[in-house]
């Protein structure tokens, strides 16, 4: 429910902010160039619309390159070696689980299969009859029964209750097979959310994780989404951990941006007028999350993911310029939070980054004036 809110919220929130950008200029006494619609993003190099890539948050092409291997022929040794070279306590194995779990998922849902067809993502199938002592393709299995189930099934139904119930006993065997990986833990933490894990049970969950990834930032933002569900606790809750989170993230951590992620979780039930991103609230967590890319490593794999969240904060806020500052960095690449959210997450990124490239040309920018 809350996520139909959100796409509610963003369907809405994006046609007003449009209109808005066009009336707003001789009330606020911006100089434009031109119309807005004559703002063109490919003058900033930008990739067209159908250019955009909705796998992946940001660029990794070891992945894209083996995923593409394993769709053409079918054969998933490509995805087991990648994933067995790839660090287990680190967020781009995290993301490359997510990945390729993901691509079976949407393989299934392309091509269900029928009399004498096989249904899409064989390939994963192939690899856990094969290989079932295979911790990687354990992983991206237990991975991909969650996603089956929040995007096949609804959350309270029987067949809902009944994969995520799969789904926790595949990430136990994942867990038996690399006891010290946190992966199989950290995909547990949706299942926790989607079964409804009382409070104890989940907190004995979220200690394995932190013995095993203290730090990892794909883990905290998979157990905010439990706290922000209101059968388990409140905003205040969600806040709170989001806070501590920040406030415990050792130097150069992206954990000091989980305060702007928890504001998003609970856009629905503030006041959504153009005055709350400029709020005290939002200027804060939106300050912190800026100081968190620019203190992280250039490689950290969960840059990408902030950013995407900033350029949505910094639109609605009429941040132009920092709203493109980030763009540079990210676009190409559309497959995070809050574009993943809508039907259509290249068209819903592209309005963004039309809005940003209109608010930065009204008020004098351009091309030459952006920094690369």
């Amino acid at each position: 429910m809350e996520i139909l809110w959100v796409l509610m919220a963003l369907v809405m929130l994006g046609f007003v902010l449009l209109q808005l950008s066009r009336r707003r200029r001789g009330a606020v006494g911006l100089v434009e160039p031109g119309h807005p619609d004559a703002a063109d993003p490919a003058n900033y190099g930008f990739a067209r619309e159908e250019e955009l890539d909705v796998r992946m948050p940001g660029p990794d092409q070891d992945f894209l390159d083996v995923l593409d291997l394993v769709q053409r022929t079918q054969d998933y040794r490509g995805a087991q070696q990648l994933l067995a070279g790839t660090e287990a306590e680190g967020e781009r194995r995290w993301q490359r689980v997510q990945a390729f779990a993901g691509a079976a998922s949407l393989e299934l849902r392309q091509r269900p299969g029928g009399v004498g067809e096989t249904p899409g993502g064989q390939w994963l199938r192939v690899w856990r009859a094969e290989a079932p002592k295979d911790a990687g393709g354990a992983a991206v299995h237990a991975e991909f029964l969650v996603q089956q189930a929040w995007r096949t099934a609804t959350p309270g139904t029987d067949e809902f209750r009944i994969i995520m119930e799969e789904a926790k006993a595949a990430c136990g065997e994942a867990a038996l097979l690399a006891p010290g990986d946190p992966i199989p833990y950290i995909v547990e933490l949706s299942v926790a959310r989607g079964l409804g894990y009382p409070r104890e049970e989940f907190e004995q969950l979220w200690l394995k994780i932190l013995d095993r990834a203290p730090h990892h930032m794909g883990a905290h933002l998979a157990a905010l989404q439990y706290w922000c569900e209101k059968w388990h606790g409140s905003r205040a809750l969600a806040y709170s951990f989001a806070e501590a989170a920040a406030a415990r993230a050792p130097r150069g951590s992206l954990l000091a941006a989980m305060p702007l992620f928890a504001v998003f979780e609970h856009l629905p039930e503030v006041n959504l007028v153009s005055g709350f991103y400029q709020s005290e609230v939002v200027t804060k967590a939106v300050h912190g999350a800026l100081h968190a890319v620019h203190s992280a490593r250039p490689d950290d794999p969960m840059q990408a993911h902030v950013r995407h969240l900033l350029v949505f904060f910094l639109v609605r806020g009429e941040r132009w310029a920092e709203a493109m500052n980030q763009l540079t960095v990210i676009d190409g690449h559309v497959g995070a939070l809050p574009w993943t959210l809508s039907a259509d997450p290249a068209a819903e990124f592209a309005v963004y980054r039309a809005l940003a490239v209109a608010g930065y040309e009204a008020n004098g920018g351009s091309p030459a004036t952006l920094p690369h």
